[in-house]
């Protein structure tokens, strides 16, 4: 029966089986189709078969063809939902408004057809692929569906009819399982021998795959038949395991099942081992966690190919085996453990899917599905069930980051939806797989910690040099686990858990201490290693963000228990910790590690708890023991970062000052130094502060430096290192104690500091300041940036500056820059050093500020950081003000102060600064309530009895009389003699000795400690004391003893305050008495040192009467105290060092002012800077250049004088191929940029196409030699010449590049082709232009005006023509003459020199070279805009050397002389005799006169006469062109008006030519051409249909008009050439009055009729012959021509000469709108989308960038372009990065974005998405470095580019 089936047609045996099994009893049908599909989807068959396909694609439609098929399902399509699903690269938007969930993305159709006008959104590309969430309300706001999906179009579609899939219902589920016979058949382990090709079984699989998603998209009514066969769970029973008689089929299920043995976490061998060696660990919580040896189980049958040796291979490394953490018996969901069992085609499909690594085709297939409701909680049920199998996989996969991506596209689409995520968090233990997994991942990398104990610790952490960490293969896992915290509902889930939340601590422990550093004390390390990018991205990750994500839900008061609960884990785990690393009280020496994660959890989770709980701090605390335990490592890591500062850790290499940077970089300090701070905060507020101070300061290592003495000994640190250490020291207390960001400020607050800080150290755009502003990282937290908060917080503080263009070419952005309010109120210091990642920024900040003072005259020194109050400290953390006010602390500062004011070693400005910070803070934070009961307690255990309490107020006054110190007995205090011998001396003595202070803090702090230890053990009677700091530990080996001295001090800190202050004033009693009445405080919050203590002595006089009398009574004391005799010399000698020092700053103030003027000069002098003064200045000198003999400076052997034939000097130029021309259009408009298909860009209208066309239409018809003559080329490719204007001996060039040639640093240049540098300037330039010897004495004759008359003039011209001049003689100079035409030549491509017949020929040459200087001549017009209106000399005229230019030029082409017999000058001046008739009609004739173009003829003359020319033969040449042009004009005219115009005009301008000078009459001349042309059929008889377009009428006005204009270009061209030749100035004028203007200058008419009246076109006419005959004979050239060139004629009279300037296209304002139509926009090529389009803003080509389809004999289409469009100069706007680059010839550069956000700043490769939109501004100056020519010398960053864009 199958078999007959198969022979027949597939549609007709379809449409039977359809109507067969349409009928009610259909079981003949469904036995024909099973036995049909049994041979068909056999699965031995190969794959590649797609017979079988076929046969499906068949029976599903029923017979139908397949595509009206998908579209009947289509219209029943019921989904309300988009769900595209697109893959990486994938160009997507996010809209934050609209997003309920983070995640929220949408395709750009659904974005474009939904309202998100000022919305916060972005466009971005996608790193893992996605799908569109429009329609699904769990995941956006209503509001934001688009049109389709608003309407929910979807509900109201008909129902199905029954027939439509019956027969998908049939046939599919036989489809799915050969599809899944193939994956098991073709799937071998990675392991096994065989050779292993996962991805061709893939490939052959292919079409079966993709038919599977043509489905999916078949919409809503399909993919419900799907979800039915996917899920149907008898199906799989019945069909999975095959019939029973096929033995393929059961083969293939035994493959199945034994890929199934190892989806459990771990093999079976293990589990058997793991029994034997457990060892339990008591835990306190919930779980218990094991450490033992091996790992936890699984029930599956072992595998023959898992054996533990391929799971512990690399377990002997660090522990003897690897550690693992046992899950015991207690975790409530053993099944993760246990194998997979499947019960449905989708699972087995999802299985499939992992163990092949998510290829691209299976994951969209899965993914299309889910707009479906029923298929999507299945599968993410699936999905939860596979995952602890695919983080298996992944870990074990060679392309982990591939597979990453893919898991992550499908799990975000799953866990974002919060519905979703709770119903398999209670259902399917999610948040126990997730915990558990991630367990399993860390645990296959762990090592024995060794910090603090390396023998006998117990903690193990994570090795962050494997590959697990360093390649993130955690990441999809921890991103996964962050998202499904976001949800309130399963984070409170996770929270009330507390076996999970103990499980958690224990996974967050492993990274507690990893990455140890230890100190190099010896020699540098061999190999720096860079695992701590791992490190600190793991902790960020895996720690930190769910830290933030569960703090989140800790917000209001009712979530009290959550963070009780958290904090009482922390705490043990800390605990267990501590035991683990057998701490005691020390830290060990020398190692520090930036990961505590335990510490940072705790502390943020104290924080919430303070600030919106409402906890009180205490009840969260743990005993004082465990206090000070805490407190040691992030002191440690304090101390570590001022000593990685002060290059104590340089053997280290340079990655430990990374680690320094990362840990208080903007992405983690709120995650580390924030917390570890407000940690220290909490331990300071709560212990003994004299043990916190001491502690600090012996951390620090700067202990033995707090003596009174002036030497000391320090065991630990270098003398150079000393003076860093203690700034840390002090700045760390600083910031400990005014740091308020988890003590009482506000949200709004700390984001308003933060910004301020960052503005502070510089300017900022906008987006670099939304990624300085360290964020919360859990999305949902509210504070996102881009806020409202953000935004109203950055106007409120700062200032937005537009983008400028600088002059030297360098784009400035958008910046936001610090209101003077913010310098003057807000610059907070300590919050920039707790900030800068760079110390520099310090110093930048602070150098902002003393400009920011000066310029609004607030102080003119050298300011001191300011101080700033600070904000209200919570109650909680009063305790922390006890630190300010504590003995230790106040003997510190006065030892400092006396120390600094006695110039000892190693202070320096920045301690002192910080010790007055330190004492401004005690005043303002006064301790409220001093117990006096505690005060006595206290003073027994003190023997010093420095000061008599603790309070600063009543310390700063108390005189301190004698100290006694430890010296080394070099030092000068030892007294030398012996002691005193009287009796009553000797008593004094030893009360001196009983007074004396002693001190030392490390004897102090280890009596604090025991004190406090003891007091904790209820045993405080026995006290124990240490013993006397004499006893201090003493390194062997160090050189002097240690003597015991006694100094005499007797000075109070308010004493020494008042002495610093006459020290820094350097002026003895600078404080008179009765200073203190006469004081404002308004001027004191600014300035110096001198300011900052006389603002405390105020804050102090005011808080206390006492303190006042004092500082009354030391000002009034009028003779300064005497200090030590020692000191005398030093002191006069610091008072003489500040003097010089202040006279050394004053010569230095002078040499620089005096440097930048000079600098100022030599700018404007060298570079192009727009300046009038200097361009008047250039014009003088080119009118006195003429005069004498000229002389050159060369630049490089700096000698001066004249270029001569033996050794010329020559200009440094730059020659480069030019199109800029050939682009002008005739209209003023830009042509637009398309943006949609019906838009086109014409180039048929442009300079260069109507140039080619006349070019070629007068090579079909006339003489090849005399067309060359009759033309310009240049338009195209011509030659552009500009200079800097330096010049040098061509000899000392050569040598010059001889140097450059052998130098072998990189230039951005290729020295081969000719390229160089100036060397003075810089400017880029290749080739040296010779100048010609000046010949003095006869240049003023050239000038003069003569009185001959024209004829006389014309035949002198004639003579000189046709006399050729003397050749040069072979010189040094000519030679190089010749080869600067060499250069020339070479500069542009062959093809734009060659437009002649007849290849290399004399005439292409001819024309070429006089078209070199048409070029420049119309190129200069171009840059004065295109018309002689503003006179001077423009900036291109500095450029322009074109007087040398044409001396070159006119050298060379005297090789070629003109046949007299053709020569035009005849024909101009002439009436010839009729031609000798048969001579010539062989040949094509010559091109007639009208036809000429007259600036080329006149170019031709100047250059082929010999120079120097007269002037009185230039304005001769003029004249009688002039009368040319000028016929040309009517000529043109005429053909443009309507026959009975013509008429009209040639009878009332025949009546003209009888008066006297009719020759001077336009209307004469006109009416006389029409006739000439109307007797002659074939001018006028052709264009009928051309006269119907012009409807105007003329008038004689407007005929006048016309005329000027017509004539215009030439006047110009000439006047230039003028000015060039012969140093004529160009007066400006009005544009109404150009015409008159440059026929004075020209001599066209006299200076006086012009005055008179108005000069018209036609009274500058000069006939030397009768005009009529002459314009007859012109005509009749015409006429002459036979009647196939007649319809020609037309064309060719009609040539305008107008051009508008260039311009690039017209951009449209939003770049969104260029970038949705290119960047899906077909390659004309290769019709594929390119990867990198770009587009060419010259003439709006669309080309590939890099492509390689587009590549012609190896040079990509870019390149290409650039060569045919711009004659190597291209202008390209890459689509996918909106930035622009610019190739000229071999280089190319990047030159910036014309498209900026809304902050004036750039998107370059549109990372960020904002809106972009046009900047005018910057597009112009684009257009202008176009026009110019200027790209080389304003672009600095040039690199080759190998013809590969």
């Amino acid at each position: 029966m199958a078999a007959s089936l198969l022979r027949r047609d597939k549609k007709t045996v379809a449409a039977q089986l359809k109507a067969d099994l349409n009928r009610t009893d259909n079981t003949s049908g469904l036995r024909q189709l099973q036995e049909l599909l049994d041979g068909e989807l056999n699965p031995e068959k190969p794959a590649t078969d797609t017979e079988a396909l076929d046969w499906c694609k068949c029976l599903i439609t029923g017979g139908e063809c397949f595509e009206e098929f998908c579209k009947t399902v289509r219209s029943y399509d019921n989904a309300t939902l988009c769900g595209l699903v697109w893959t990486a690269n994938f160009v997507a938007y996010r809209c934050r408004t609209c997003g309920i969930s983070p995640c929220m993305s949408l395709c750009a159709e659904c974005f474009n057809n939904g309202d998100h006008t000022g919305h916060d959104f972005n466009m971005f590309r996608s790193q893992a692929g996605g799908a569109c969430d429009c329609g699904d309300s769990n995941v956006m706001r209503e509001t934001g569906f688009c049109r389709r999906h608003r309407l929910r179009t979807g509900e109201n579609i008909p129902s199905i009819p029954q027939d439509l899939l019956l027969m998908s219902e049939l046939v599919l589920p036989r489809f799915i399982l050969s599809v899944i016979q193939y994956l098991r058949d073709g799937y071998t382990e990675p392991d096994s021998s065989a050779e292993r090709d996962l991805q061709k079984v893939l490939q052959q699989l292919e079409p079966q795959i993709s038919f599977l998603e043509e489905l999916t998209k078949m919409g809503g009514a399909m993919r419900t038949v799907l979800t039915k066969i996917l899920t149907n769970q008898q199906a799989f029973k019945e069909l999975s395991m095959g019939q029973e008689e096929n033995l393929f089929a059961k083969n293939n299920y035994d493959k199945y099942l034994s890929a199934l043995k190892n989806s459990g976490l771990v093999s079976m061998e293990e589990k058997a081992q793991s029994a034997a060696s457990d060892t339990p660990v008591g835990a306190e919580g919930g779980a218990e966690v094991l450490l033992g040896s091996a790992a936890p189980g699984s029930a599956a049958p072992g595998s023959p190919h898992e054996t533990i040796k391929e799971e512990d291979q690399d377990a002997g490394q660090s522990v003897g085996q690897r550690k693992r953490v046992k899950l015991s018996s207690s975790t409530k969901d053993l099944c993760i453990i246990e194998s997979l069992k499947h019960k449905c085609f989708l699972e087995e499909f999802l299985f499939w899917t992992i163990k092949y690594e998510f290829p691209q085709k299976m994951v969209t297939f899965l993914l299309n599905m889910l707009p479906d409701q029923d298929y999507k909680i299945t599968f993410t049920k699936t999905f939860v069930q596979h995952y602890a199998f695919i983080m298996k996989t992944l870990m074990k996969s060679h392309e982990s980051d591939t597979m990453s991506n893919r898991i992550v596209h499908i799990s975000v689409q799953l866990f974002s939806n919060e519905e979703l995520a709770r119903h398999v968090t209670e259902e399917c233990q999610l948040l126990d797989i997730m915990v558990t997994v991630l367990l399993y991942m860390m645990e296959s990398c762990l090592i024995k910690s060794e910090l603090q104990d390396e023998e006998n610790s117990r903690h193990v952490v994570v090795n962050c040099s494997e590959a697990l960490l360093k390649n993130n293969t955690y990441w999809p896992l921890v991103s996964d686990f962050i998202n499904i915290l976001s949800h309130q509902s399963v984070a409170k889930k996770f929270l009330e858990d507390h076996s999970l939340l103990m499980l958690w601590m224990s996974f967050v422990s492993f990274f507690q201490g990893m990455n140890l550093n230890k100190r190099e004390l010896n020699e540098h390390v061999e190999f720096e290693s860079q695992t701590y990018y791992a490190a600190f991205a793991a902790e960020l990750e895996a720690c930190a963000q769910p830290m933030w994500g569960l703090l989140t839900h800790c917000k209001v008061k009712e979530t009290q228990d959550y963070t009780k609960t958290v904090v009482r884990y922390c705490l043990e785990t800390l605990q267990i910790w501590f035991d683990a690393i057998s701490f005691n009280d020390e830290p060990s020496p020398n190692q520090v590690t930036f990961h505590l994660p335990l510490h940072r959890y705790y502390a943020m989770f104290l924080s919430k708890a303070v600030k919106c709980q409402g906890l009180d701090l205490d009840s969260l605390l743990p005993d004082q023991e465990m206090l000070m335990k805490i407190m040691v490592h992030p002191l440690q890591i304090q101390a570590c970062l001022s000593e990685i500062h002060s290059n104590m850790w340089v053997r280290n290499g340079l990655q430990i000052k990374g680690q320094a940077m990362t840990y208080v970089q903007s992405h983690f300090c709120n995650s580390m130094i924030d917390p570890d701070i407000y940690l220290l905060q909490v331990c300071a507020s709560r212990l003994d502060p004299d043990y916190f101070i001491s502690s600090v300061f012996e951390r620090f290592k700067v202990v033995d430096l707090l003596t009174m003495a002036s030497q000391h000994q320090n065991a630990v640190l270098d003398a150079e290192q000393e003076r860093p250490m203690l700034e840390g020291a002090l700045t760390f207390l600083v910031i400990l104690t005014s740091l308020r960001i988890h003590l009482g400020m506000t949200d709004d607050e700390i984001l308003r500091a933060e910004m301020v800080s960052q503005l502070c150290m510089n300017d900022r755009t906008h987006s670099s300041l939304l990624d300085l502003i360290p964020e919360n990282p859990n999305p949902k937290s509210g504070i996102v940036p881009g806020s409202c908060s953000f935004e109203e917080m950055l106007s409120a503080v700062a200032d937005f500056k537009a983008p400028v263009f600088e002059p030297g070419g360098s784009m400035q952005q958008g910046m936001y820059t610090p209101k003077a309010e913010v310098w003057e109120k807000e610059f907070d210091p300590i919050m920039v050093v707790l900030r800068t990642v760079y110390r520099r920024d310090v110093q930048s900040a602070m150098d902002r500020y003393s400009a920011f003072l000066k310029q609004s005259g607030i102080h003119t020194g050298n300011p001191w950081p300011p101080y700033k109050a600070r904000t209200a400290l919570h109650p909680c953390y009063k305790g922390l003000i006890k630190l300010l006010h504590c003995k230790t602390l106040h003997i510190v500062i006065f030892t400092l102060l006396y120390k600094i004011w006695m110039d000892h070693q190693n202070m320096s400005e920045h301690v002192l600064c910080m010790v007055l910070y330190l004492i401004e803070l005690g005043l303002d934070n006064q301790v409220q309530d001093s117990k006096e009961d505690e005060e006595p307690c206290i003073e027994e255990h003190c023997h010093d009895s420095w000061f008599p309490g603790t309070n600063l107020l009543s310390n700063l006054h108390h005189v301190i009389n004698f100290v006694r110190v430890r010296v080394p007995e070099t030092a000068p205090e030892v007294k030398r003699e012996a002691p005193p011998s009287t009796s009553s001396e000797a008593s004094s003595y030893g009360q001196n000795l009983r007074e004396a202070q002693v001190f030392s803090l490390v004897a102090e702090r280890r009596r604090k400690f025991q004190e406090i230890i003891n007091r904790s053990s209820s045993e405080a009677n026995q006290v124990v004391r240490p013993k006397s700091s004499s006893t201090r530990w003493v390194p062997p080996g160090t050189p002097p003893q240690l003597v015991t001295e006694i100094l005499e001090i007797r000075e109070s800190m308010l004493s020494l305050l008042i002495k610093l202050h006459q020290k820094l004033s350097s002026k003895q009693n600078s404080l008179s008495a009765s200073w203190l009445d006469n004081m404002d405080m308004s001027h004191h919050a600014h300035g110096d040192g001198i300011t900052a203590i006389e603002r405390i002595l105020t804050k102090a006089a005011t808080r206390s009467c006492q303190i006042k009398r004092s500082i009354q009574d030391i000002c009034g004391k009028v003779s300064p105290p005497v200090p030590p005799k020692k000191n005398s010399p030093t002191d006069k000698k610091a008072m003489d060092k500040e003097e010089r020092r202040q006279r050394a700053r004053e010569r230095q103030q002078k040499l620089l002012a005096e440097f930048a003027s000079r600098q100022k000069s030599f700018m404007e002098t060298a570079m192009d800077v727009e300046s009038p003064e200097t361009e008047a200045a250039m014009d003088l000198g080119a009118s006195e250049m003429m005069e004498s003999e000229v002389l050159y400076d060369c630049v490089i052997c700096g000698q001066s004088g004249p270029s001569t034939e033996d050794r010329p000097t020559g200009l440094v130029v730059l020659l480069q191929a030019s199109s800029v021309l050939g682009h002008r259009c005739k209209s003023e408009e830009a042509k637009k940029l398309p943006t949609c298909d019906e838009e086109h860009i014409y180039s048929a209208d442009t300079c260069a196409v109507a140039h080619d066309v006349r070019l070629t239409l007068l090579q079909r018809f006339f003489k090849d030699s005399s067309c060359l003559q009759s033309v310009s080329i240049g338009w195209d490719g011509g030659v552009y010449m500009q200079t800097c204007g330096h010049t040098l001996h061509i000899d000392c060039h050569k040598s010059y590049m001889e140097s450059l040639r052998n130098d072998q640093v990189l230039q951005g240049f290729s020295v081969d082709k000719g390229e160089f540098t100036c060397p003075l300037c810089r400017q880029f330039a290749n080739s040296v232009l010779p100048c010609r010897p000046g010949r003095g004495s006869e240049a003023g004759t050239w000038h003069t005006r003569t009185n001959k008359k024209t004829s006389v003039l014309i035949k002198e011209v004639r003579d000189l023509q046709e006399n050729l001049g003397l050749f040069p003689t072979e010189s040094n100079l000519s030679k190089e003459m010749e080869l600067v035409i060499e250069d020339i030549k070479n500069t542009t491509q062959k093809k734009y020199m060659d437009y002649g017949k007849n290849p290399g020929s004399p005439d292409g040459d001819f024309l070429f070279l006089y078209s070199v200087a048409r070029t420049n001549l119309e190129l200069e017009l171009v840059h004065r805009g295109g018309n002689l209106c503003c006179g001077g000399a423009s900036a291109a005229a500095k450029r322009s050397c074109l007087n040398q230019l044409f001396h070159v030029l006119a050298m060379h082409m005297r090789l070629y002389s003109i046949d007299s017999a053709y020569n035009p000058w005849t024909k101009l001046t002439q009436l010839t005799q009729n031609k000798e008739a048969d001579g010539f009609d062989e040949e094509s004739p010559e091109v007639p006169m009208l036809f000429r173009d007259v600036p080329t003829l006149l170019i031709i003359f100047v250059l082929t006469m010999p120079q120097p020319l007269r002037k009185e033969h230039f304005t001769c040449l003029v004249k009688m062109l002039y009368n040319l042009q000028f016929i040309q004009a009517l000529a043109a005219l005429s053909t443009k008006m309507s026959p009975e115009e013509r008429q009209a005009w040639n009878t009332s301008g025949a009546i003209k030519k009888a008066a006297a000078n009719a020759g001077m009459s336009s209307e004469a001349l006109l009416s006389h051409i029409i006739s000439e042309f109307s007797n002659s059929s074939n001018v006028y008889a052709v264009d009928t249909e051309n006269t119907m377009l012009s409807s105007s009428v003329w008038s004689p006005q407007s005929i006048e008009f016309n005329l000027q204009q017509y004539c215009l270009p030439f006047l110009r061209l000439s006047c230039l050439l003028q000015h060039h030749l012969y140093g004529d100035n160009l007066t400006g004028c009005l544009v109404e009055e150009e015409f008159s203007s440059l026929a004075v200058c020209l001599g066209l008419v006299h200076y006086a009729s012009a005055a008179s009246n108005p000069v018209n076109s036609a009274s500058c006419l000069e006939w030397v012959v009768s005009a009529f005959e002459l314009v007859t004979q012109w005509c009749a050239e015409v006429k002459g021509l036979s009647p196939v060139q007649a319809e020609l004629s037309l064309t060719l009279l009609v040539q305008d000469p107008q051009w508008a300037v260039p311009h690039l296209l017209q951009l449209p304002d939003n770049y969104n709108i260029i970038f949705q139509y290119y960047h899906r926009k077909a390659c004309t090529a290769c019709k594929k989308v390119p990867k990198d389009p770009a587009l060419c803003l010259v003439c709006g080509t669309f080309v590939c960038l890099k492509g390689a389809c587009c590549k012609q004999q190896g040079i990509c289409e870019c390149v290409l372009h650039s060569q045919h469009c711009g004659a190597a100069t291209g202008i390209f706007l890459l689509i996918n990065a909106s930035v622009i680059i610019i190739i000229r010839g071999h280089r190319f550069c990047l030159w910036g974005s014309v498209y900026l956000d809304a902050h004036g700043e750039e998107d370059r490769d549109l990372r960020r998405g904002k809106p972009l939109f046009l900047c005018e501004e910057r597009y112009r100056v684009l257009e202008q470095q176009w026009v110019s020519h200027t790209f080389d010398h304003i672009n600095k960053r040039w690199g080759p580019h190998y013809n590969g864009l």
